[in-house]
């Protein structure tokens, strides 16, 4: 069994946590950004047949693609993916007999556990932010739909 110093065994429980902590935020942000794009797009949808000047319709459909890669973004980084292969996590030992799982545990895979989950949530936060990207974007084109009533 590997043994590690307090400070270190301090220091590797506390960013396990942080990192787990970081996915759960990013899960929370997702939902609340979900919400607000199925809002807007249904709003959107409600208007799909009244007549509007040409640069409206073109940049409210501009906004609903956008608002459309947002959500596809959104839900690809709430999709659980269980492969497992860090030998610190739970479908890794899901696979595993009861003999198996108790040998994995005799060794310290917290600095594996902490390098796959910052890999999950770095991924989380790169999709977060390009669907962050593309629902501002759509706001853009909804301000010039909005312009072009005016015209």
């Amino acid at each position: 069994m590997t043994t590690t110093a307090p400070v270190t065994d301090k220091n590797l429980d506390a960013a396990c946590a942080t990192v787990a902590g970081e996915i759960g935020r990013t899960d929370g942000k997702a939902s609340l950004l979900l919400a607000f794009n199925g809002v807007a797009l249904a709003g959107l949808a409600s208007l799909a047949d009244t007549s509007l000047p040409p640069v409206t319709k073109a940049a409210g459909t501009l906004a609903v693609l956008a608002l459309g890669v947002a959500a596809v973004l959104l839900l690809l980084m709430v999709r659980p993916r269980i492969g497992g292969h860090d030998h610190a996590s739970f479908p890794y030992w899901a696979r595993l007999d009861h003999e198996e799982i108790r040998t994995s545990l005799t060794t310290d895979t917290r600095p594996a556990r902490i390098r796959a989950l910052s890999t999950i949530a770095l991924r989380k936060y790169r999709m977060l932010r390009r669907a962050v990207d593309c629902t501002l974007t759509a706001l853009a084109f909804l301000a010039v739909a909005a312009l072009g009533t005016l015209m």
